[in-house]
């Protein structure tokens, strides 16, 4: 507490009055007013940090309950106290990226102010905001797996917890009003959206009053460069990507990593490349049974002796990056130990959760599940536990193993995650080798077109792999035998493309759009899959820009070019 203070700046005096005022205004020994008048006194003004500072000391005399019901009031107690401050961070940083995407977003609340003016309900409009509100959990899971680990690792837990169950909030209030929505159960819609903008906007508040000021004070450059080049594995939310953030004179090679989160950490599915980082810890794993690798560093060719055979350090990376399902690893301090860098990867995954407490890496509703996990696990009274998650064209099962030695001693918990959904939808047996169905990945280690998981007919739609032939056939097929809507014309005869747009539609008025699409860019060869026959229905102009790795906007100017000049 004492370094954090001293990183923090803290001053001694100004720091006990904070935390005395926050104690009696909770006991209730002092009213708002009376409180409020003596910080104006004793402070006259109060700064971000100093407030979440005071927030971390309350640590073990208020539970995070108590003060995530009081926080409402216990910054209307700091009102003409504590610091406004202007968030203005250099471009591409990972704080000015928040603030672009709180930007974008309160945008997006006011269109949706202006909706509920109406008189008339149209649910189109209505559909557009939320193509961009229901990105919001990419926000929430870059901060949850990205910032609020570093934050911990300078022992700023407390306010991260309790940041993180209004994180849920948000979310969880965003999806209900989708859902009603899309269920078209309209007055109940209307009525749930002043409540979803009030909650979204007053997390936005906090995180600019109080998270990113801290943050900027806290964390050092090389902390942030890495969190840049992290930033870009979980993706952002309405805004375009931006650039890695780049300090003269920090090295990039020594403070970037990729990959988070273990026992269930929530998120959007990512790619990334296993970094030098894994491989030293891995390698310093493998040192302590095997002995020293190379005098305790790397080597990708050298033999090592394994339990069940040889193997290099190279083909244990490689093993573990294509196995088919994600595996985590918490040691048996409850430290999150490894985890496996899959290209399918479900959920988000960061190098800087290594190292941090397990029950960190979740909401605070969630915290109780985890320990009694472990504790049972460690205890020997249980050894395995499962979840799963079934959804319309989605099922993940999750799996966690009690890890113990030759001797039974406890010595962590192994987390495995899969996404089932392809293997529960297998019929009857298939004993002849066939290439139709193609396969998850390739060895070329890119991520196929659309996402695991995001079909909603057949769930593995990121099973469209290029098989190594080009099937102009399958193409033909959707065209002549899609069932898919034609195309919108506006009232100047133009063809309307927008983010939802399935891939069927898109073929069905002009098959040769494959192909010019191809000429764009060689990662639409994998358009030519025979599984486009499958996935074309659900497909959309997003998913692919998304999985090629293309801005969706470009894509959209492409198609239109494309099929309004035919």
């Amino acid at each position: 507490m004492n370094e954090l203070k001293q990183q923090l700046e803290i001053n001694n005096e100004r720091y006990r009055v904070i935390v005395s005022v926050k104690e009696e205004y909770l006991d209730g020994k002092l009213s708002l007013v009376e409180g409020n008048r003596i910080l104006k006194e004793k402070l006259g003004t109060c700064t971000p940090d100093e407030f979440a500072f005071a927030e971390q000391s309350l640590k073990g005399v208020y539970q995070d309950e108590e003060i995530l019901d009081r926080m409402d009031d216990l910054l209307a107690l700091f009102d003409g106290v504590l610091v406004r401050t202007n968030n203005v961070y250099p471009k591409n940083h990972p704080l000015w990226v928040y603030v672009e995407e709180i930007n974008a977003v309160e945008k997006v609340a006011i269109e949706a102010d202006e909706l509920l003016k109406q008189d008339k309900f149209i649910k189109n409009p209505w559909l557009g905001v939320f193509d961009n509100l229901a990105q919001w959990r990419i926000h929430l899971s870059r901060k949850q797996n990205q910032l609020y680990p570093m934050l911990e690792d300078h022992g700023f837990d407390r306010p991260t917890r309790i940041m993180w169950t209004f994180d849920d909030g948000v979310r969880d209030a965003i999806s209900t009003s989708y859902a009603l929505l899309r269920e078209d159960k309209f007055s109940e819609f209307i009525a749930s959206m002043p409540e979803t903008l009030e909650k979204l906007r007053d997390l936005n508040a906090k995180e600019l009053e109080v998270l990113y000021p801290t943050a900027v004070k806290l964390l050092s450059d090389e902390e942030f460069v890495r969190m840049s080049a992290n930033d870009h594995e979980i993706g952002y939310a309405i805004i375009s990507a931006p650039p890695v953030y780049v300090v003269e004179g920090v090295n990039d090679d020594d403070v970037t990593a990729n990959g988070c989160g273990a026992i269930g950490g929530e998120g959007t599915a990512n790619t990334g490349n296993v970094s030098n980082e894994f491989l030293q810890d891995l390698a310093g794993l493998l040192s302590k049974y095997v002995g020293p690798i190379n005098g305790g560093e790397p080597a990708k060719d050298q033999v090592l002796d394994v339990a069940t055979g040889k193997l290099t350090l190279e083909q244990i990376n490689l093993l573990f990056r294509h196995l088919p399902v994600d595996l985590s690893y918490v040691d048996e301090n409850e430290l999150v130990a490894f985890y496996s860098d899959t290209s399918h990867r479900i959920f988000p995954r960061s190098a800087n959760v290594i190292g941090r407490e397990v029950k960190n890496c979740h909401p605070a509703k969630s915290v109780h599940i985890v320990e009694e996990i472990i504790q049972k696990f460690r205890s020997g009274e249980q050894s395995q536990a499962e979840f799963w998650i079934n959804k319309p064209g989605l099922f993940i099962y999750v799996l966690y193993t009690a890890v113990r030695d030759e001797k039974g001693k406890f010595r962590g918990v192994l987390e495995m995650m899969q996404d089932c959904t392809h293997i529960r939808e297998l019929t009857g047996s298939q004993t002849l080798l066939t290439w139709d169905k193609g396969y998850v990945g390739d060895d070329s280690g890119e991520s196929s077109i659309v996402n695991v998981g995001e079909s909603q007919a057949t769930g593995n739609i990121g099973a469209m792999a290029n098989s190594g032939t080009q099937d102009a056939t399958s193409v033909n097929t959707v065209a002549k035998e899609s069932d898919a809507e034609a195309l919108i014309i506006d009232a100047n005869g133009v063809f309307k493309v927008d983010e939802k747009t399935t891939l069927s539609k898109l073929i069905k008025q002009s098959p040769e759009l494959v192909d010019y699409l191809i000429s764009l860019n060689p990662k639409f060869e994998k358009l030519k899959s025979p599984m486009v026959k499958i996935m074309a229905k659900v497909a959309t102009v997003e998913m692919i820009a998304q999985r090629a790795d293309v801005d969706v906007h470009d894509l959209i100017r492409n198609i239109d070019t494309f099929i309004n000049k035919k």
